[in-house]
């Protein structure tokens, strides 16, 4: 641990919210195992804060912590889902082993995480270039919007591709 934060402070937090923290997941999440794991990760991120100092509502801001958890869990189930349902409908033959479907579902995973950071209309514009193929004229057309914007919008998220990619440092 890096100390950025005070032990005794941590383990007081633990010690009195996190089972209330796990009981307000087990209700939402209906399952046990989850709650645990979500309760657990949330402890994690309050660790990692880089601003030490004291919460005056903690329920508040574990609260937030994990219902972000809680969406990102809801999130990567429905991309594996959606990905084991089409790799169910693949002839066996053309179907990719378990240990490529794990790295596929994590790639989109991280796809979905990166899109989610783009305003509605840049992300919108750049999956209809990306995945449609459609010209820069034509999404303009289907989203009523000028050439200049769409040609903007398309810009703007391959900048951030290219800054998540290449200038993040490792």
């Amino acid at each position: 641990m890096s100390g950025s934060h005070p032990a005794p402070a941590i383990e007081h937090l633990y010690a009195e919210h996190h089972g209330w923290l796990q009981g307000w997941l087990r209700v939402r999440l209906n399952n046990a195992a989850d709650a645990a794991d979500l309760a657990q990760d949330t402890f994690v991120r309050l660790l990692q804060r880089r601003n030490s100092t004291a919460l005056s509502e903690p329920r508040a801001y574990l609260r937030t912590v994990a219902r972000g958890l809680v969406i990102d869990l809801w999130r990567h189930r429905d991309i594996e889902r959606a990905w084991l349902e089409t790799v169910a409908s693949l002839p066996e033959h053309v179907a990719p082993l378990p240990e490529t479907s794990l790295l596929a579902i994590e790639s989109l995973v991280a796809i979905d995480r990166l899109l989610d950071e783009l305003r509605p209309q840049v992300r919108q514009a750049f999956l209809l270039a990306q995945l449609e193929g459609l010209t820069c004229p034509v999404i303009a057309e289907r989203l009523g919007v000028s050439l200049s914007t769409v040609e903007r919008h398309i810009a703007s998220a391959l900048r951030h591709c290219y800054r998540l990619v290449f200038e993040t440092p490792a």
